[in-house]
């Protein structure tokens, strides 16, 4: 489960030209409460719109804003983040407060919805995961690689209740 992500940060000289100002190499981090799971925080915002001034707080986006469970909670943040699931890990059931852009890069994974229905991804898959319930379920001989882009959003409401997020701990 060790891997990286090469992140390339561009900014502007002081004339206003763009710049590399980081190229990187990040270690995924494994999960001591997700066995089979390992990550890596590629950039993160608090606010909308973000700030893409010099100025801005660039370090702490580098470092990331994720302050509720996996995602920044704060209402406008955003956070973009590789994780890999190992095969025959434990899938596990959640819902976030958020827009989520899960983008299949490696390996084969089922979507898994609480009512037990299951779609197969395969590598170029884009699911558009709108504050369900759900889980990933890495399937075949390697992990499943994934690019998600995570939105802040409103909770959906149904039937007046509104469906807050869902997330287990261990």
């Amino acid at each position: 489960m060790a891997f990286s992500v090469r992140r390339i940060v561009t900014g502007h000289d002081s004339n206003g030209k763009a710049i590399v100002a980081t190229d990187e190499q990040l270690p995924g981090a494994v999960s001591p409460s997700r066995p089979g799971v390992s990550r890596c925080e590629i950039w993160s915002a608090d606010k909308m719109p973000v700030d893409n001034s010099e100025g801005a707080a660039a370090e702490a986006q580098r470092k990331g804003f994720v302050v509720r469970h996996n995602y920044v909670g704060s209402g406008q943040g955003n956070v973009c983040r590789i994780v890999e699931f190992s095969p025959g890990g434990t899938p596990f059931m959640h819902r976030t407060e958020t827009l989520d852009y899960a983008i299949l890069l490696k390996g084969e994974c089922d979507l898994e919805l609480d009512d037990g229905k299951r779609v197969r991804m395969k590598p170029g898959d884009i699911c558009v995961q709108r504050g369900t319930i759900h889980a990933w379920a890495p399937v075949g001989p390697e992990p499943a690689v994934f690019a998600f882009v995570l939105i802040d959003a409103d909770p959906v409401e149904m039937g007046g209740k509104k469906l807050t997020t869902v997330y287990p701990t261990r």
